[in-house]
């Protein structure tokens, strides 16, 4: 039983070393013109800038180079447990050329792909090879152990060896056998220190801080100018609806005491009236309630809460929830009116006639997902419903996603941290 446990260790390890030399082997082959390329269109295309073509090329040409380096950040996270954060600065989708050129390069992590992409194409590239070069170079010392060297009349070098004969050429195969047993321990490891350089220079230190603050400061902005839209809101409802109504009752009772006596018959119909009025008053109360803090979201939660949103929705809605406890109070009410304005926007443009919702935990992020099967054709942009909700998520440190192919289905992905 141990003999097998230690073969299938052995097995297991050696896929390992396998793996991360083809791995390399890829990352090389792919690391040293990629880079390269990125590296002289986004030159030659930075100096064409003053005669003005390079205002139309630059921002395909430094599109081309994240693409590349976040191609190798991915790579980074998948095959080496590195994660290295993007940080570029959103741009306008409506930027003309010129806008979206100096944007791009005014970003300081513009200019680290820039600085990386020479790092890739040498160091990068060497750290990424070795591992297969240590797996594959013991192998000629072999091949030459067993006849090899005789197709070489005038002697080889192998490594520090001199091949000129049979014993030498076992010595060859002995300094193989010594490169395979540190490939053993080295390969997957120099694969390890090939993404850890990729992270030191794409990576940002200051800039990525000073780029947190403005994020921060962004979204504290909206977090206010939201906050004072709704004080508003909730002072135009309560001018408007309640108060408007419970001054009504007011007078309504005033006449009723004057008529009490008077005209009883009208007094009694001023009293129905005033007893409608105040019910509609406690009924907008309560609607005003329900938009600030809904009371099934403070008493049952989050999941029941979006449950009881579908259940008013007058298109067919299936909601799975998977939440192991409760989230703090700000969380929750984010999620849920996130959700609600989806669904909304979902109901109101779409043309769906079924929506699926699913609300759960994973990785330290409370995600709620709203899918339907519409027209598609949903973006985030100004003036737009999904703008607002990135806003509210933004006040989170939440993100939003949303994938509508013309045709549709739409997928609407929202994540907030949640503890």
């Amino acid at each position: 039983m141990t003999m097998d446990t230690k073969n299938g260790s052995g097995r297991t390890t050696g896929r390992g070393i396998g793996l991360a030399a083809v791995r390399g082997l890829a990352l090389a082959l792919v690391s040293l013109p990629g880079a390269v390329l990125c590296f002289c269109l986004s030159l030659v295309s930075i100096a064409l800038i003053p005669i003005g073509v390079g205002i139309v090329t630059t921002p395909y040409a430094l599109t081309g180079v994240r693409a590349f380096a976040n191609s190798r950040r991915v790579l980074a996270a998948e095959w080496g447990g590195v994660r290295i954060p993007p940080a570029y600065r959103p741009l306008p989708e409506d930027a003309n050329p010129w806008a979206r050129t100096f944007g791009m390069l005014r970003d300081p992590a513009t200019w680290r792909d820039l600085r990386w992409l020479p790092v890739d194409m040498t160091a990068g590239f060497v750290t990424a090879l070795l591992p297969a070069v240590l797996l594959l170079y013991p192998l000629e010392g072999f091949a030459l152990a067993i006849g090899l060297w005789r197709v070489f009349p005038d002697g080889y070098w192998y490594g520090f060896v001199p091949v000129t004969g049979q014993a030498s050429a076992f010595g060859a195969a002995a300094l193989g056998l010594v490169l395979l047993f540190l490939a053993h321990f080295l390969t997957p490891r120099l694969l390890g220190v090939h993404f850890r350089l990729t992270r030191a220079v794409l990576a940002g230190d200051q800039g990525e801080l000073a780029e947190r603050v403005r994020v921060l400061t962004e979204t504290r902005r909206d977090a206010v100018d939201t906050s004072a839209a709704e004080l508003r809101r909730i002072e135009r409802d309560l001018h408007d609806g309640a108060q408007a109504r419970l001054v009504a009752v007011g007078m309504d009772l005033g006449t009723i005491e004057a008529l009490l006596d008077k005209d009883p018959a009208r007094a009694k119909e001023l009293i129905a009236q005033a007893r409608r009025s105040s019910v509609e008053a406690l009924t907008e109360l309560r609607e005003l309630v329900r938009g600030i803090h809904p009371p099934v979201l403070a008493e049952r939660g989050l999941g029941d809460a979006v449950r009881a949103l579908a259940l008013r929705l007058p298109v067919a809605t299936e909601v799975s929830v998977d939440l192991p406890g409760r989230a703090e109070a700000p969380v929750e009410s984010a999620a849920y009116f996130a959700v609600s304005e989806v669904l909304t926007n979902a109901v109101k443009h779409s043309g769906a006639d079924r929506i699926w919702v699913d609300v759960h935990r994973a990785d330290g992020m409370l995600r709620a997902t709203v899918t339907d099967n519409g027209k598609g054709g949903a973006v985030i942009g100004a003036g737009s419903g999904l703008a607002g909700v990135e806003r509210r998520l933004g006040t989170f440190d939440g993100v939003l996603a949303v994938s509508s192919p013309a045709g549709g289905p739409t997928m609407v992905t929202m994540e907030i941290p949640c503890a």
